[in-house]
């Protein structure tokens, strides 16, 4: 980054709109006047580290070189580390050890360096145990993003390895079928998957745009989806298997929320066979 750009900090939270994130962009502007902060979601579902780690892998890698802050932290005030990682790229990724940050790092091509923030002189004078956001991570993350400290200067280093990592879900393709489960839902009901067109290819053989699937959702629903390159290709309320904007199958209602019709969870199994 130039010296007469601005600083960009990335913010991500499931903290709501009740005013908590707020106060952190206060505490961050406080610090760093010229900040511009981005922010990539505060209504992430409650306590659900894999959905801040979608969102986040998904936000980061288009997102300028900068410092991000990731709090979704029901440890909070618990022994889990509070961490800085340093990305191959230029970035800092700053929040909780609880594997909500390490799928962004991958999408940035990995971290370099890890540390635990203990440098209290970077923190608020006044710190609690359950508004790590405001208290540490912020402020933390805006010094760093005004230059007023280096990276090495948040705490003493681990390894890399150390890192606490969300076990990673997995696509199965067997016997004409694959087998994989909901990640993520989106604020429209889709249902973000595990795998890719390579997977499914594998599992049913090439596949072309109108082609129709059987879908069994968990135990909710057994029905027929359309392959299709997006929404509008099948008709108001039918369901469509696309491959999303990060390469990923996924399933939806057009114009219709799928997750609530049928009920489903993240984390559900999802078989995806020939019609």
């Amino acid at each position: 980054m130039s010296s007469n750009e601005r600083p960009v900090i990335g913010f991500l939270t499931d903290f709501g709109l009740d005013g908590a994130a707020a106060t952190c962009h206060g505490v961050m502007l406080g610090i760093c006047r010229d900040a511009q902060i981005v922010d990539i979601s505060h209504t992430v579902r409650k306590y659900a580290i894999r959905d801040g780690a979608f969102v986040l892998r998904a936000a980061l890698p288009f997102m300028p070189v900068g410092v991000h802050v990731g709090v979704v932290d029901p440890g909070v005030g618990t022994t889990r580390r509070p961490i800085g990682m340093l990305m191959a790229r230029g970035d800092v990724l700053i929040g909780p050890d609880n594997g909500l940050l390490l799928p962004a790092a991958d999408g940035l091509g990995g971290a370099t360096e890890a540390r635990e923030l203990t440098n209290r002189d970077l923190w608020l004078p006044d710190t609690t145990a359950t508004f790590h956001g405001r208290d540490i991570f912020a402020p933390v993350a805006a010094h760093l993003a005004a230059g007023d400290a280096p990276f090495a200067a948040v705490g003493p280093p681990f390894p890399v390895a150390e890192l606490i990592r969300l076990p990673a879900a997995q696509a199965h393709a067997a016997d004409g079928r694959l087998d994989t489960e909901v990640t993520y839902i989106d604020s429209f009901g889709n249902l973000r998957l595990v795998g890719g067109g390579q997977d499914l290819e594998t599992a049913v053989g090439q596949t072309a745009a109108g082609d129709q699937l059987l879908v069994s959702i968990g135990a909710l629903a057994r029905q027929e989806a359309t392959f299709g390159r997006s929404f509008g290709h099948v008709e108001t309320g039918a369901t469509v298997l696309y491959l999303d904007s990060s390469g990923n199958l996924a399933l939806a209602d057009n114009q219709a929320d799928l997750a609530g019709r049928i009920g489903a969870e993240t984390g559900m199994p999802v078989r995806i066979e020939r019609a």
